[in-house]
């Protein structure tokens, strides 16, 4: 890998740690003040708000200047998240804004690999990077659990700073300011980031002429023979995983009476086997097999559902694990052939802003969805079952709707295939 490669991990890997860890605490800190679950389950949802709101503008700012100074200015864009949380915002407000630097931070982050390096490489970048990213949540959900935890957060709240005096007097408040100082850190190693010589394309003046620009390319993406199909996939795939981060954290309430801090570890379960599914992905995988695995994303859904039967930590555990695995190994191959995709027909800024829209706008919907039937009065259990079917409903007419292209454009898709193929090989 290139020189500048591992900074760039290192930077995410301590921007996503904050980003997971604050979850959890955005969650107790929610318990705490008796919101009810709808506005639990909300929090993904308001999250990806921005990622949706913004993408027409994101893709341009990404590719208006250095992308290290980019994922810069979105980890301060977090930290005022953070502060405003602090300080008394509604937390669904304040995760919003988080949620807002997450936006500008993405396309950054992935479009540097395309810049930095050969597509030979991008699948094996994205082992890297999805693989850091996982052991990131991992980490992220089981440190926030335990800042929240009753061993943690009475140190932290006992801490006296002489001539200064704070308002962080819950377990919650104490566990925020201590991942502001994360995203701080993330902060730095963005200072790192080398330049990649990549010729930068201003912002226009006038805005708003963004919009024609960011849905032509949308189109033009869901056009593609092989871009529609991997952006399919991996728009869900996200919408599943992010959501599985509430889903979790209720079934796990509902199923084993745990509490945030015990759910946390569960989920850091799901992560382990994302990791494990990516880095096995990476190695076994090559930039034009992401059609091949489909397949698996029907088997999340419906292992989704048998979740529900579930309620023995002993079995649970290495479910989880096999649920993440499916999920890690199937994002990886789409991934990266979504990114070489985007990146020969747009560029990689454009092409990550349009896939962080389809994405985010599937964790929004979906997660909306949840909240809203947990909102009705749907029980945990039955909305859980619902996720499930959605899942692998859409997954079976992602795999026709590829079936068919194969048939219809058969000449479209072995020529698409074969580029990648040899980008792959000589890229």
């Amino acid at each position: 890998m290139k020189r500048g490669f591992f900074t760039i991990m290192s930077a995410q890997f301590f921007s996503s740690l904050a980003d997971n860890a604050l979850f959890v605490a955005a969650v107790q800190l929610l318990r705490t003040s008796q919101a009810p679950e709808w506005q639990q389950a909300a929090l993904v949802p308001m999250f990806a708000l921005f990622y949706v709101i913004l993408a027409p503008f994101v893709g341009a700012f990404a590719d208006s200047m250095p992308k290290g100074r980019v994922m810069l200015i979105s980890n301060f864009i977090k930290v005022f998240g953070c502060l405003m949380m602090l300080f008394g915002t509604h937390p669904l407000m304040a995760y919003a804004v988080v949620g807002l630097g997450a936006a500008a931070y993405s396309p950054a982050k992935y479009g540097i690999l395309t810049e930095l390096l050969p597509a030979s490489q991008l699948v094996k970048a994205n082992g890297w990077i999805e693989g850091l990213t996982i052991a990131s949540i991992i980490l992220g959900v089981l440190l926030g659990g335990q800042l929240v935890g009753p061993i943690l957060s009475p140190m932290l709240l006992s801490l006296d700073f002489p001539m200064l005096a704070t308002s962080v007097d819950t377990p919650p408040e104490a566990a925020i300011s201590v991942l502001i100082f994360v995203y701080l850190l993330a902060a730095w190693f963005n200072t790192h980031i080398p330049l990649t010589g990549v010729e930068m394309r201003a912002m226009p003046r006038r805005i708003a002429t963004l919009l024609p620009d960011f849905w032509t390319c949308n189109a033009r993406l869901w056009r593609d023979k092989l871009g529609q199909i991997s952006l399919a996939a991996t728009t869900l795939i996200w919408g599943v995983a992010g959501n599985l981060r509430f889903i979790v954290l209720a079934w796990a309430a509902a199923a084993l009476g745990y509490s945030v801090t015990q759910a946390s570890a569960l989920q850091g379960v799901v992560a382990i086997g994302m990791a494990v599914g990516a880095v096995v992905a990476s190695m076994r995988m090559q930039l034009e097999d992401g059609p091949r695995v489909i397949t698996l994303g029907i088997g999340m859904g419906l292992l989704i559902i048998l979740l529900i039967f579930i309620d023995n930590v002993w079995l649970a555990a290495p479910f989880l694990i096999l649920l993440g695995a499916l999920g890690g190994f199937l994002v990886v191959p789409m991934n990266a052939l979504l990114q070489h995709r985007g990146h020969n027909l747009m560029g990689s800024g454009r092409s990550i802003a349009v896939q962080n829209f389809n994405e985010q706008a599937a964790i929004l919907l979906l997660g909306a969805a949840y909240s809203l039937s947990t909102g009705l009065g749907l029980p945990t259990f039955g909305a859980i079952t619902a996720f499930g079917l959605v899942i692998a409903g859409f997954m079976w007419i992602i795999k026709r709707w590829h079936a068919r292209n194969c048939v219809q454009y058969k000449a479209e898709i072995e020529h698409l295939l074969d580029i990648a193929r040899n980008d792959s090989l000589h890229g």
